[in-house]
């Protein structure tokens, strides 16, 4: 009887056999989701929220310096956070002071509010490196551009214009931040439009 306990427990101990519970505790690999499509980067984006600030804030947002006075319509930013429900995007800015023709973002001003009417996603590539895309918001301001993920896609990059001012910013012309196949009202680009946000 003794010899035979013995042999059990070799076998169990060999794995010749399943003795006992076999679950090795492994946790299943969580799915990378798929941004191949516009429907899928808006699912992806839904209820999250995307901020910008400190280096991440390109010297030309929108393709205008930050440096540069414009009034209303200035480019210095302290932060820009984007939140995604239904679809649309709540851009909330605070803008920073422009002082001797330099942008301080840690001087902030009041705070600025939009909601887009409608987002237009169009042209995706495969893995969401690179997509068209069209902002319209309230008043007719109108940004269009290009944008795409990091592969860890923890990142969400946007290179963005005013409507009607720049050619050679679609996914089309090249990458995001291929500031050579942009023009700004008939001028050759040169400076850094990229917007990049952390998606939370």
């Amino acid at each position: 009887m003794k010899k035979k306990l013995l042999s059990a427990v070799m076998v169990c101990a060999l794995g010749f056999v399943g003795c006992g519970d076999d679950d090795d505790n492994e946790q299943p690999t969580p799915q990378t989701p798929s941004l191949n499509s516009s429907a899928n980067i808006l699912a992806f984006l839904e209820g999250k929220s995307m901020i910008m600030e400190g280096n991440n804030i390109p010297s030309h947002p929108n393709g205008f310096s930050e440096d540069v006075d414009y009034g209303a319509s200035s480019q210095c930013y302290q932060s820009v956070t984007m939140s995604v429900a239904g679809g649309n995007f709540k851009v909330d800015s605070i803008p920073g002071t422009i002082t001797n023709n330099v942008c301080d973002h840690n001087a902030p001003k009041n705070p600025l509010s939009f909601t887009s009417n409608t987002v237009l996603i169009e042209n995706v590539a495969a893995d969401g490196s690179c997509f068209d895309v069209t902002f319209s918001f309230p008043g007719g301001l109108v940004q269009e551009g290009r944008g795409g993920f990091t592969a860890d896609q923890k990142t969400l990059k946007l290179e963005l214009y005013f409507k009607n001012q720049a050619t050679g910013i679609r996914c089309a012309n090249g990458a995001v931040g291929t500031s050579s196949s942009v023009t700004l009202n008939g001028q050759p680009f040169t400076g850094n439009a990229v917007q990049t946000y952390s998606i939370r």
